[in-house]
């Protein structure tokens, strides 16, 4: 018997997975080992290799759209072995046998008589995938109307995308004044408006359906959950800042070289990870994560740095940064934040952590509130760094201040827990030598 190549599961949270690129083909020698594909998920892309040495054949997991986790992508036959012996379906991925049909009984004097069946919904008697069918349903398209490229004319996920994307297919809409299903009904009360509800409100033609990659649902899900069930408050302060940009300065100037380019050089996000993590080893208490049997107390302080991608975000973490030079970090969350942007993070490489930065800064943002990202304590938000009047001892003067959001998970901190950490922070960033020893 041949042997299976599944879509492995390389994330806990993954359901689905896109092939991004076939590096072998229909037909040739594959050793176990060697690399077969590239998997992309909704945070990383990852290698998979051949199970088995042996005759690669009836590849049926296309490049580029949602593969269930699980689904067979192709079969390696072994050295002798007819090709095609054993094997399912071409197209396996998306066209397995629905099972709603059974074998027609080959003696017609003994088949049952057929009997009546009521009519299906809408869209029911098309042939499709249940992927194909989520998709249609999440972007208000009637699957009557899409034309399937699966055997006998099955609709897949990618006829679908392709559907939204030229808007065909779109669903007719009812009238305004209609009234609500009942079996609906709850669905709405408990997510908000159905997808139905928002389309009714907007002028058909006026809008354009673009279905949610695996990336974007994940971040959803993980937001509501985070909101819903985590019970978050905010603390806010203002930090001086102009120590650690003369000191930034100086550390810069004096980076030794290494081929043209400079060891390293430093950000003023690099000092606030230095902070954070140091100032959780000041605070040990407030360096926590909760959970129903107990509390877990972390012995290092692993910062999550947010970094924007296409359509999301991800969080690398740098482990043990409160054990870091300066130089260290700065190098780590630049390698870090290329290779997430590449999709080439290990899921060790962004899952976990103790705590998170998110800095806006960069884009003039002067103060925000982020979401915890659980099963974190603590997330802090950073402001841009501006000059401002501050009065000092009885006078007027101008410093660069900085203004951060400490978000906690009120079940793991409280809030003079939350005040301490905070304060433990000011004055990590508003004495940066302490950072350097």
């Amino acid at each position: 018997m041949p042997t299976e190549v599944i879509l492995p599961k390389v994330d806990m949270d993954m359901a689905t997975g896109r092939i991004s690129k076939w590096y072998v083909a229909e037909g040739a020698s594959v050793k176990k080992g060697d690399v077969l594909f590239e998997i992309e998920t909704d945070k990383a892309a990852m290698e998979i290799d051949s199970p088995e040495s042996g005759t690669i054949a009836n590849i049926t997991g296309k490049e580029g759209i949602d593969i269930p986790v699980g689904d067979v992508v192709a079969y390696i036959y072994a050295e002798g072995e007819a090709v095609g012996a054993g094997a399912a379906p071409a197209s396996a991925v998306e066209a397995k046998t629905d099972s709603k049909q059974v074998e027609a009984p080959k003696d017609k004097a003994s088949a049952p008589a057929p009997q009546a069946t009521p009519a299906a919904p809408e869209g029911e008697g098309v042939r499709a995938t249940p992927l194909a069918r989520r998709l249609a349903k999440e972007a208000g398209l009637d699957l009557s109307s899409v034309k399937g490229s699966g055997p006998r004319g099955r609709i897949v996920s990618a006829d679908v995308q392709a559907a939204a994307k030229d808007g065909a297919g779109a669903a007719k809409a009812e009238a305004a004044d209609a009234p609500v299903r009942a079996e609906a009904a709850p669905a709405a009360v408990a997510k908000g408006m159905s997808d139905e509800a928002i389309l009714k409100l907007y002028e058909e033609g006026s809008y354009e359906v673009k279905p949610h990659d695996s990336m974007r649902r994940t971040i959803a899900k993980r937001l509501v959950e985070s909101k819903q069930t985590v019970p978050h408050f905010y603390l806010s302060l203002d930090c001086e800042i102009d120590a650690l940009l003369k000191l930034r300065t100086e550390l810069n100037a004096g980076a030794t070289k290494k081929g043209d380019k400079p060891a390293y050089k430093l950000s003023v996000n690099d000092f606030v990870i230095k902070a954070l993590a140091m100032a959780l080893s000041d605070v040990p208490a407030a360096n926590a994560s909760w959970t129903e049997g107990g509390m877990l107390l972390h012995k290092h302080s692993d910062v999550g740095v947010a970094v924007a991608l296409e359509g999301g975000l991800i969080t690398p973490i740098v482990r043990k940064a409160e054990q870091k030079t300066l130089s260290t970090i700065s190098n780590e969350v630049k390698d870090l934040a290329a290779r997430a942007k590449e999709k080439k993070l290990k899921a060790e490489e962004y899952q976990g952590g103790t705590t998170s930065v998110s800095n806006l800064g960069m884009f003039g943002i002067k103060n925000f509130s982020a979401v915890i990202n659980p099963p974190q304590g603590t997330i802090l938000a950073v402001g841009a760094g501006e000059e401002r009047v501050i009065a000092k001892n009885g006078e007027f003067k101008i410093a660069n201040v900085m203004s951060v959001t400490l978000s906690c998970d009120h079940r793991a901190v409280d809030g003079a827990l939350g005040a301490e950490l905070l304060a433990a922070f000011k004055a990590r960033i508003e004495n940066p030598t302490g950072m350097l020893v």
